[in-house]
């Protein structure tokens, strides 16, 4: 099932094929949520109750008039993550590059993703897939970094990777912007619309294997990023270990897994195409 948000915080169920792509209208399906008042939950509320909700989502789904999806705005999948954790470096290829270019380092530390370990984005920097990418220094290097993202969809305290990917929601695509520069990497990292998730969250029941995803970005029709989850040095499931190690992991809270090679600037006016196999594309404008 692909589950999206658009336009007035509505709840879809996106269907069809990849050039007539639909959306089936189940904002009814919030009225089964609970209700709260302060102090707010500590979990986006929907995530948690998607394993109980799901049979009346489709069932929904089946009933809804189907809406053309071309023309509605995609907002993030998922409304309230807690956090937003994100692994650096963890394609060899892109820790290679990033040693070998001084203006991806700057003269900082660039430690494999073993020895870094994870990091933190802030949560206020997410957008969906029909915002756009709103360069907060124009004067510095601005980069595209492509990953697949994991929602996690259960409590999540000191697992195992042997049990990590039953904790998994479902699976986007990310885009991880970037100011190069000396700062520390979740300040550089955490600009307004500098996390894009989209465009719809994939059960997990549709991606067995996230190791064997083909991730693509093109910016203006050419190829800057390209290569398989089968190259991250440490999997979704190990870094669910990881990060859960560390802190309890929350329904709805986002991991970014790690971009691969060919990172590069981008400026006003570009537009970038970010494809994963088994999860769909979004396009999305640098203002």
């Amino acid at each position: 099932m692909r589950l999206c948000r658009f336009d007035d915080n509505r709840l879809g169920v996106v269907r069809g094929a990849p050039d007539a792509l639909v959306v089936h209208d189940v904002t009814g399906i919030l009225e089964a949520l609970p209700a709260f008042r302060y102090p707010l939950p500590d979990h986006d509320p929907l995530i948690a109750a998607l394993p109980d909700l799901r049979s009346r989502i489709e069932a929904m789904a089946d009933a809804a008039t189907a809406i053309p999806l071309a023309g509605l705005r995609l907002l993030p999948p998922v409304a309230s993550p807690r956090k937003i954790v994100a692994a650096p470096v963890n394609y060899r290829l892109h820790h290679e590059e990033a040693l070998a270019d001084d203006t991806i380092h700057h003269s900082t530390n660039i430690l494999p993703i073993d020895k870094a370990g994870l990091f933190l984005k802030a949560t206020s920097s997410l957008i969906g897939a029909s915002d756009p990418v709103v360069i907060r220094f124009p004067e510095a290097r601005n980069d595209h970094e492509i990953e697949l993202v994991a929602v996690i969809g259960a409590r999540a305290n000191r697992v195992s990777r042997h049990e990590a990917l039953s904790y998994v929601a479902g699976y986007a695509i990310g885009l991880d912007m970037t100011v190069r520069g000396t700062q520390e990497r979740s300040m550089r990292k955490s600009c307004d619309s500098y996390t894009v998730l989209g465009p719809w969250l994939v059960t997990a029941d549709e991606i067995p294997n996230p190791s064997a995803l083909d991730l693509h970005l093109l910016v203006n029709g050419e190829t800057r990023q390209q290569t398989s989850t089968a190259n991250l040095l440490r999997d979704v499931a190990e870094l669910i270990e990881k990060a859960s190690a560390f802190y309890t992991l929350m329904p709805g809270d986002l991991l970014f897994t790690g971009t691969p090679e060919g990172v590069a600037p981008v400026k006003p006016g570009d537009v970038m195409t970010a494809r994963i196999t088994g999860i769909g594309q979004m396009e999305i404008a640098v203002r």
